[in-house]
């Protein structure tokens, strides 16, 4: 635990006085009683009756709450209710239809991304993006498991393989107001014209440079069977996430070099295991290769246990706040009950 504002601890060793002075009214009180001839009221100012110290402690606990709130604590504390969102960005190029990785790699792909959304606990979102020579989110993100998974059977192949597009294109879908133009990357300057399904964007903003790893309300997990062959340079991208603090966790499919054949056509597939590994770790994440189906489903089981984020750095003020109230209420609520019973 830390505290924001820890010069404002200093008033906690005055908490140790309000116990004497209390004690000290309690004798004056016994002091004044004396002089009375009546045995009950010297009974009633004496130590006899146990409740009447109930509210001062109960307000003694709650100065000190107050005073501890003062300083502002702040601690890492687990939050269910805070929104979590996981992307997955699945390579969707044409070497996925190679069946070195059982029955197919897209196949093999498909049940485990299913498996991975089963298991994941059902208050995270999930979103999808597809890449070969392009990127497109193929469902935003969702609490809706059925949607996803009629985005994972509608799957379509394609030439080319853009990895650090699909990388900017989960950023620009987990930080709409960063101003992040993935064609405006691609192409710069020389793009001509936009769709009229375009949503327009803020201008790019400077982002101040995080913690690798350290957003923790999102994460990308990519997975890639090939090396860049168009788009936005792969480490570049990697750099962006990085730079806002989302861990990236990638995962390597099939051969890590060769050429196949399907369908009578020859397919590349040298795996760019430099590159993936370099992009997990610029932004904190982890590198798996799986090699064969059974791989691919224990990868994705032990990603899904690695991403439910399940503590943030929370401000405590307001909490102890709330309870230095309550403390008060109680000390003034059981004060007038137990006086009208006394």
């Amino acid at each position: 635990m830390s505290f924001l504002w820890p010069q404002y601890l200093w008033l906690m060793p005055a908490l140790p006085l309000l116990p004497a002075v209390y004690l000290w009214l309690l004798r004056r009180r016994v002091k004044a009683a004396v002089r009375y001839s009546s045995v009950a009221a010297v009974r009633a100012a004496g130590a006899g009756n146990w409740r009447r110290h109930v509210p001062p402690a109960l307000l003694l606990l709650a100065f000190a709450a107050m005073m501890f709130g003062i300083a502002r604590p702040v601690a890492r504390v687990p939050l269910p209710w805070a929104r979590t969102t996981i992307l997955l960005a699945v390579d969707v190029s044409l070497s996925m239809r190679v069946s070195d990785v059982k029955p197919t790699r897209l196949a093999a792909a498909q049940d485990a991304a299913k498996l991975f959304l089963r298991d994941l606990p059902k208050n995270i979102e999930v979103g999808l993006v597809t890449f070969a020579g392009s990127s497109q989110v193929a469902q935003a993100a969702t609490l809706d498991r059925e949607a996803l998974v009629t985005a994972i059977d509608a799957f379509q192949m394609q030439y080319g393989t853009a990895v650090g597009n699909a990388i900017v294109l989960c950023l620009a879908e987990l930080f709409p107001d960063h101003g992040i133009d993935l064609g405006e990357m691609t192409f710069g300057s020389k793009r001509h014209g936009r769709s009229l399904d375009d949503k327009p964007r803020p201008p790019p903003r400077q982002v101040a440079p995080v913690a690798p790893g350290s957003y923790d309300s999102a994460a990308i997990i990519l997975l890639s069977d090939g090396r860049r062959t168009t788009g936005v340079d792969t480490l570049e991208a990697a750099r962006m996430a990085a730079e806002r603090g989302v861990r990236i966790h990638v995962v390597g499919l099939g051969a890590t070099d060769g050429v196949a054949s399907t369908e009578g056509l020859p397919i590349y597939m040298q795996l760019d295991e430099p590159t993936l590994r370099e992009v997990a770790r610029m932004t904190g994440g982890e590198y798996h290769h799986a090699g064969t189906a059974e791989k691919l489903r224990s990868v994705y089981e032990n990603l899904g246990s690695r991403v439910q984020l399940a503590t943030r750095e929370t401000e405590l003020t307001a909490l102890v706040a709330l309870v230095a109230a309550l403390l008060a209420v109680a000390a003034a609520g059981l004060s007038l009950l137990w006086s009208r019973l006394a």
